[in-house]
């Protein structure tokens, strides 16, 4: 691949990124960004579109998640989104299906096109965890993802297979079951923000924290980190 294609492939995001985040902060009143009643009003509208529409909103929210990713995007904004708009447990299968769509169209588009190119740049850093993965790449994926991609951030965590060239199936549904546990924790956090919002009269952090909805989640994520570790020292304990 050219340097002159990498350079315009790089403008080419930058300009759609740059259009998308321009389109979210046009739209948002940033004097009102300190007022709690702001958070509450439109708490109260994004409940009564969604709940209205809420197979076309669904369908909508999931293009855009797959884009998202396809676009490098982190997943925990996903994640937390989700749960906001459609409670812990669509939103958790919203998010778990759209983003391991959105990471496997990635993998292919890019192992398609990039394969040399991502290979130059990850292949000396990433050695052990292809000779690793080429042990099972499913078992070892499914790990990966579960523990969060051992603090890899997640647009590298969805190129990382095209160095061993690993199987599309063994892709998707490694990825979508080590999905799972995180993202029902983000999107129960997500939940619980909203309720928050719906219930209180005013913002308190603490009252945030110690509430139903946030602690309990607070705990689930506390307990998946000890897990995390657990899994990492027994399937990892030589990747530094």
């Amino acid at each position: 691949m050219s340097k002159n294609f990498k350079i315009f492939l790089g403008i080419i995001y930058l300009l759609i990124l740059g259009v998308f985040l321009y389109f979210v902060f046009s739209n948002i009143p940033i004097n009102r960004l300190n007022d709690f009643l702001y958070y509450k009003e439109l708490q109260l509208k994004l409940d009564r579109f969604v709940t209205n529409n809420l197979i076309i909103n669904i369908i909508y929210f999931s293009v855009f998640a797959i884009i998202w990713v396809l676009m490098l995007g982190f997943g925990s904004p996903i994640t937390i989104i989700s749960g906001i708009l459609f409670g812990n447990w669509i939103g958790t299968a919203v998010s778990v299906v759209s983003m391991s769509i959105g990471a496997l169209s990635l993998y292919s588009i890019a192992n398609f096109f990039f394969r040399d190119f991502v290979k130059s740049i990850l292949e000396k850093k990433f050695i052990k965890y292809i000779q690793l993965f080429q042990q099972n790449e499913f078992n070892y994926f499914f790990v990966y993802r579960f523990v969060g991609g051992l603090g890899v951030p997640f647009f590298l965590q969805n190129l990382l297979p095209i160095l061993f060239n690993m199987k599309k199936t063994n892709y998707f549904f490694s990825s979508f079951l080590g999905f799972i546990p995180s993202v029902f924790i983000f999107n129960t956090i997500g939940a619980g923000l909203n309720t928050f919002i719906k219930e209180a009269d005013n913002f308190n952090i603490f009252k945030l924290i110690l509430s139903e909805e946030i602690f309990y989640p607070i705990l689930m994520f506390g307990s998946l980190i000890i897990i995390s570790i657990i899994l990492k020292k027994k399937f990892f304990k030589n990747v530094n």
